[in-house]
């Protein structure tokens, strides 16, 4: 494609070499700028693309798109623009033939649910007989393969590559997790949705490197409604008016608790296929009222099954699509259960900060446990009392406690444990320290007793440890089968 093709979507200045040279193939990251390439400047929290300018030139790379001045030789075809994030999310639609345009795309954002709900809708329309693609925290999901991601929402370069690919194998519909950041750093821009869903919103990613404060990560969030035909919004969440007042589009709302277009009602505490899950009535606009069981429990799951309903219900799905979907699918480290051993539950959790491991260990206490048991740790380079008050909570909600690593970065784990251990101070919950995750997860199942709920609290769905920096694979459901094959007796 020529290079002069490309910049027409955007602002520019570059000279006239520009309308002649022919680009292969775009690249934001030095070492992936070859000839042929079109390197993208970008400048970041940690560091700018403009010093990796020369180093993309020594890989054979001559075509620069910069905000400011860069020192390269006089075969350097530079061209300047004003927003260079911007300009790599309209240059890759138009270097890949705009496929977000041959699809319909579905956004969900919220600080919490979005994995879920994504992941129940897309399962929904591929049980519907409507190819779908799956983007989110754990991958890129298409017809089977998996491609791992470095983020909730990929660059806009990822992004435009895989609409392509699922144009190519026939998708219709793609869904993704919208998060804040695509938002504040440009990655979904010039997007259009179909539909927007809403779930939730409480203080997240506020911080160095992330958002300035409150307002600015709700008004990131909003932002996928002002590009959405539908927006679909949890009305019972406390800033529900803000997501409302930004949609450009038709809103419709779902509830638990108020009078909506989507509402549940008649929750009951039930065992589905052997989890614990939860059982509820819901009202569709288009299919009437509908009975619905999910195998997760809690009230938060049923937010997001009545979400997946009423987003199946908007689509023109059928009601049986949603139910088989809630009924049956499983979402990789949200309350995932693993079947290691009889007359126990053994629960992978991605819960990692107050909030999240309080709302499980809550949920979990409702079912009326033997012992409720649980195994954490929490992240290097967060504070002291994110872990202390951790540690206030599972010495409040749980009979016993493990201990242990989480991703520790280059913090002593250790250190990050006596943090969270200032949390049991006052409380009498028995707890162990095992460093070690390996080897805390192998004393968890090696010592579970019939009538357990054991929560692994953390990880999730994440298969690696970031330990100094680098990530060592780990994978905990592996850990927790092979453990209990070690079982002497059950």
């Amino acid at each position: 494609m020529k290079l002069s093709k490309l910049l027409a979507v955007i602002p520019h200045d570059a000279d006239e070499r520009a309308v002649e040279f022919e680009i292969t193939s775009l690249a934001y990251d030095s070492r992936k700028a070859v000839s042929g390439s079109l390197f993208f400047c970008l400048k970041g929290e940690v560091t700018d693309g403009h010093l990796y300018a020369q180093s993309a030139y020594g890989n054979g790379c001559r075509a620069f798109l910069v905000t400011r001045e860069v020192a390269l030789p006089h075969d350097a075809i530079i061209v300047r623009t004003d927003d260079t994030r911007r300009a790599l999310a309209l240059l890759s639609a138009e270097f890949f033939g705009h496929p977000e345009k041959k699809l319909r795309l579905i956004g969900v954002t919220g600080t919490k649910g979005k994995t879920t709900v994504s992941t129940l809708l897309a399962d929904a329309l591929n049980r519907a007989g409507y190819k779908t693609g799956l983007i989110g925290t754990n991958g890129i999901l298409f017809e089977g393969k998996k491609t791992p991601t470095a983020n909730s929402t990929p660059e806009s370069y990822e992004l435009q590559k895989a609409f392509a690919d699922m144009v190519e194998g026939g998708a219709e519909y793609a869904v993704m997790e919208v998060s804040s950041q695509a938002y504040l750093t440009g990655r979904v821009y010039g997007l259009s949705f179909h539909l927007g869903i809403y779930t939730n919103l409480s203080a997240d990613h506020i911080g160095p490197g992330e958002h300035k404060d409150f307002e600015n990560y709700m008004q990131c969030k909003s932002m996928l409604f002002a590009h959405s035909r539908y927006a679909l919004i949890n009305v019972d969440d406390a800033y529900s008016e803000a997501m409302a007042l930004a949609a450009a589009g038709d809103v419709l709302y779902y509830s638990l608790e108020n009078e909506a277009d989507y509402a549940a009602s008649d929750l009951a505490l039930q065992t589905v296929n052997g989890s614990p899950g939860m059982a509820f009535s819901a009202s569709l606009q288009k299919r009437g009222q509908h009975a619905f069981r999910v195998r997760t429990p809690g009230r938060y799951s049923v937010y997001n099954a009545l979400a997946v309903a009423a987003a199946c219900d908007i689509l023109g799905l059928t009601a049986e699509s949603a139910e088989q979907t809630l009924e049956n699918t499983n979402v990789d480290g949200r309350f995932e259960i693993v079947p290691a051993l009889p007359m126990r539950t053994f629960v992978i959790d991605y819960a990692h900060n107050e909030l999240s491991l309080q709302n499980i260990l809550e949920t979990l206490r409702l079912y009326e446990p033997k012992r409720l048991v649980c195994l954490f740790g929490s992240v290097g380079g967060r504070t002291e009392l994110r872990r202390k008050a951790m540690g206030e909570i599972a010495a409040s909600l749980c009979d016993f406690c493990i201990l242990t690593s989480d991703n520790p970065g280059s913090e002593p784990p250790t250190d990050i444990i006596a943090d969270i251990e200032k949390g049991f101070l006052g409380h009498d919950c028995p707890y162990t320290v095992i460093p070690d995750r390996e080897e805390a997860i192998r004393h968890a199942v090696l010592h579970s007793q019939e009538g357990d709920v054991i929560l692994f609290a953390g990880k999730g769905h994440e298969t690696y440890q970031l330990i100094d920096g680098v990530k060592v694979p780990f994978c905990e459901r592996e850990i927790i089968e092979q453990s209990a094959k070690w079982m002497p007796t059950v």
